[in-house]
């Protein structure tokens, strides 16, 4: 078995987007200082605000991806429009900072969420199906590290192997039952999982609307690298999944590794 010439370049821009994520990279640069250093301008207790803010909008996110995500339309998807919104609910941000965070981020969490789906269905998933949902809500998940990895490079298929029995788990959960039982464990459990790690992007957007003289404008720029990032993401995530339909899971982690270490 053999990638063809176009799958084979398809799959190394997934790899790169992938593996090498620049969100951090890319506020540090806009706010023109390391991010470590935004985080002095959060006031006490923020860390409680930013968790709490992180769980509310995945909460809602799922609600949205079980009962409300458009399955009906197909075609490319809608990058830009997405993006125009995100700008205009981090305008929001950006004016009133932390304070604004909880009624923003679920604002533009689910709006990323919808532009996740739309990336997935170019790719050929099936947004009808309640794994392919909760694996759009897996991306949030992608691109950066969390607490509690160590100093070793866990990866894409590191993360993916992190949520497998999460996803098959909360997925059976929800098709048998609903979200009828929003405080079940295994929800519980797979909404903290997702909620670990994008919760550092979170922190790290939190810190930079807190910049003084940031304002509406910055926050919308903000947010704007916020939803791009996610949309790269998201993107390569489902081209690796819709090249594994196409071949073998088997083979394209294969093909991916090799890649990866190529690149280094």
């Amino acid at each position: 078995m053999k990638l063809s010439k176009k799958d084979l370049e398809t799959l190394k821009r997934a790899v790169d987007i992938l593996e090498n994520p620049s969100l951090t990279a890319k506020i540090t640069d806009f706010i023109g200082m390391p991010i470590e250093k935004a985080f002095e301008y959060l006031p006490e207790k923020w860390s409680a605000k930013v968790g709490d803010a992180t769980h509310l909008a995945l909460k809602k996110s799922l609600d949205i991806s079980i009962y409300s995500m458009d399955i009906s339309y197909s075609g490319t998807s809608s990058n830009i429009l997405h993006k125009v919104l995100s700008v205009a609910s981090g305008a929001t941000g950006g004016a009133f900072g932390l304070l604004a965070l909880s009624a923003e981020l679920p604002i533009s969490t689910t709006i990323m969420l919808r532009s996740i789906a739309d990336v997935a269905r170019s790719e050929g998933e099936d947004l009808a199906e309640i794994e392919t949902k909760l694996s759009c809500l897996q991306v949030f998940a992608l691109g950066g590290k969390s607490k509690a990895d160590d100093s070793s490079e866990i990866g894409y298929y590191g993360v993916r192997a992190a949520f497998g029995k999460s996803i098959t788990e909360a997925a059976k959960f929800i098709a048998e039952k609903g979200l009828t039982e929003e405080g079940a464990p295994i929800l519980i459990k797979f909404i903290s999982k997702i909620a670990t790690r994008y919760g550092i992007q979170v922190s790290e957007k939190a810190a930079a609307q807190a910049i003084p003289l940031i304002g509406a404008a910055g926050g919308g720029i903000i947010n704007f690298l916020f939803i791009d990032h996610f949309q790269g993401m998201a993107r390569g995530h489902f081209t690796v999944r819709r090249l594994e339909r196409k071949y073998n899971a088997e083979f394209i982690r294969i093909e991916y590794d090799k890649i990866k270490k190529n690149q280094k």
